[in-house]
């Protein structure tokens, strides 16, 4: 061959590599403005801001609320006893817990009790923790001190009602729903329920060899 062809050749060969280093440049180099798109993908469509006017709507807003009804994936939740402490398909409180109940989901409860329940009802669930004690030290007179955990009126309250204080929130108490799952709420009712036997049990209630230990 030539050799001024094979000059033209290897020029051609460099040549067509001039673009593929143009798009390389173009699309890893800073720049001040968007890069040019030929098709224009989901990457620039208009969307509204959250808390951002739609004069779509009626009410203005662009945020839509869910459908009334609406329920989230994997979420149904149609067992009454475990996610309202009900009877199936009835508004009466469970008296059964509807999980097992070991020393698993009892180191669970103790745990979620010290950090949801102990600020207000204490260690011992006396209803005696560090905000009432600061609130009855400022004695403003707005203060419902928390209930006794471990009272005659508590402990004679079915499981699922306990359950559904802590979803729902009674009186002064707030909803913890929000915080605590459904499972962890059952836990922390099994920690209630050892911390009123803890009260309230006599010597007659224990295994023999604790009850043997004690007469030591």
């Amino acid at each position: 061959m030539p050799r001024p062809l094979i000059y033209i050749a290897l020029v051609l060969v460099a040549l067509t590599l001039v673009p593929i280093g143009c798009i390389y440049r173009a699309r890893h180099a800073v720049k001040p403005h968007p890069r040019i798109q030929v098709v224009y993908d989901m990457d620039n469509q208009h969307y509204f801001q959250a808390q951002h006017e739609n004069d779509f709507f009626p009410d203005g807003r662009a945020m839509r609320t869910p459908v009334a009804g609406t329920v989230a994936r994997g979420d149904l939740r149609t067992d009454d006893p475990f996610y309202r402490g009900r009877v199936q398909g009835d508004t009466t409180f469970v008296t059964e817990f509807p999980v097992q109940v070991d020393s698993t989901l009892m180191a669970r409860g103790r745990e979620r009790f010290e950090i949801y329940c102990t600020p207000c009802h204490g260690l011992s669930g006396n209803g005696n923790g560090m905000v009432n004690i600061r609130a009855a030290a400022l004695a403003e007179g707005t203060w419902t001190p928390p209930t006794d955990l471990r009272s005659k009126n508590v402990v004679e309250r079915p499981v699922g009602h306990i359950y559904n204080t802590i979803t729902n929130g009674i009186r002064n108490m707030p909803s913890y729903k929000d915080q605590i799952k459904p499972r962890d709420r059952w836990a922390i009712v099994a920690y209630v329920r050892a911390l009123q036997l803890s009260r309230n049990a006599s010597r007659d209630d224990l295994p023999a060899e604790a009850s043997a230990a004690l007469g030591q």
